[in-house]
């Protein structure tokens, strides 16, 4: 059996899961399976990893995208300058860190890019914001991370004023806020200010458009949701498995 999974905490739905389940079984990949892990520390990965030996992969989500550095034998370039990663590959030798965060997030969004879309405000600290960093520095857009404490590098969004909101014309969510079932939740942002000018991204999938989106459609914004960005992802682990 070659088996794959996902590590994260809690896991109460799994895009990936669904996503290789059916990939196994529309092209008859009947020794092929994919397996959630709901693990509550790290360090139960140790444990994963001895009771199934024969993982050749995993993808990793949130909280461990940072914490899982320190199991990994080698990182890909992104890794090491992101300081996050979110899928691992696992052979007899090693296991390897990469990052398909940045891949996902920059082939889903470019096609929404404007001219007028020169800042950005990520909405969040977590892993998936420094990947959505690391794509903006990529892009040449500046960007500025928005959170509920003050830290060196971030604003609160208690900062965020009418000028704040109409100079960042590219506005990405990546904390949970919104994610089911707490689908009444989202990022504490000035609504009233976003324009036809701004378009925002939100990571999560489900539900497909959250209060978030609702809130800046409402104001004529563009709006995106993470599930292309998924499905990209999901192909650049297959491939990093099985071509690299």
């Amino acid at each position: 059996m070659k088996r794959y999974g996902l590590i994260g905490y809690p896991l109460t739905h799994s895009f990936s899961q669904k996503y290789f389940s059916e990939k196994f079984l529309k092209e008859g990949m009947t020794d092929h399976a994919y397996e959630n892990f709901p693990i509550e520390s790290i360090a139960a990965l140790k444990e994963v990893l001895s009771s199934h030996k024969d993982l050749r992969g995993l993808n990793v989500t949130i909280p461990y995208k940072k914490e899982v550095l320190s199991y990994l034998d080698e990182s890909s370039p992104a890794v090491e300058l992101i300081g996050a990663c979110n899928c691992i590959k696992i052979t007899e030798e090693k296991i390897s860190g990469f990052n398909t965060d940045v891949i996902g997030f920059e082939k889903s969004l470019r096609p929404f890019l404007k001219p007028e879309h020169t800042a950005a405000l990520i909405l969040g600290t977590g892993g998936a914001a420094v990947a959505v960093a690391y794509v903006m520095q990529q892009l040449g857009i500046r960007y500025q991370y928005v959170s509920r404490q003050r830290a060196k590098n971030n604003i609160t969004y208690t900062d965020l004023d009418q000028q704040i909101i109409e100079e960042h014309t590219l506005i990405i969510n990546t904390t949970p806020l919104g994610m089911y079932p707490s689908v009444n939740d989202c990022p504490p942002l000035p609504y009233r200010w976003l324009s036809s000018k701004h378009h925002c991204f939100d990571l999560i999938y489900n539900p497909a458009e959250t209060l978030f989106l609702q809130k800046a459609a409402a104001q004529k914004a563009t709006i995106q949701n993470g599930a292309e960005m998924l499905i990209i992802q999901a192909e650049e682990s297959w491939r990093i498995w099985n071509e690299i």
